[in-house]
């Protein structure tokens, strides 16, 4: 596996892994990874728009976010938005966790 560091200031929002924020299967990611319905945000997996792609942003890739609060650490790209998003990356969360404030954070791949 290629390593390399490239730092990109993205906005972060969560989504839940529901019909109704993702598509009509919700517990399996753009990847093909299971998301475990019990506990989705155990996994550290986010989705990252599509023009992040081409700069190393693919699944499985390692991203360390900072500036997001408790959100901060180290997550994998299992995920692929919507194509109408740019620049943006979404962590995937339990449903009790609530959508707060979006985040202008960094991360490097």
């Amino acid at each position: 596996m290629k390593s390399f560091f490239m730092m990109v200031s993205v906005v972060a929002t969560i989504y839940h892994a529901t019909p109704s924020q993702t598509d009509d299967t919700p517990f399996i990611t753009a990847s093909n990874k299971v998301i475990n319905k019990d506990n989705p945000a155990g996994h550290r997996w986010i989705a990252v728009s599509r023009d992040l792609e081409p700069l190393g942003f693919t699944f499985g890739a390692k991203v360390c976010i900072e500036n997001a609060g408790d959100m901060d650490g180290i997550w994998t790209v299992q995920d692929r938005m919507n194509k109408r998003w740019t620049k943006r990356i979404d962590f995937l969360v339990n449903t009790d966790m609530k959508p707060y404030s979006t985040y202008h954070i960094s991360c490097l791949c």
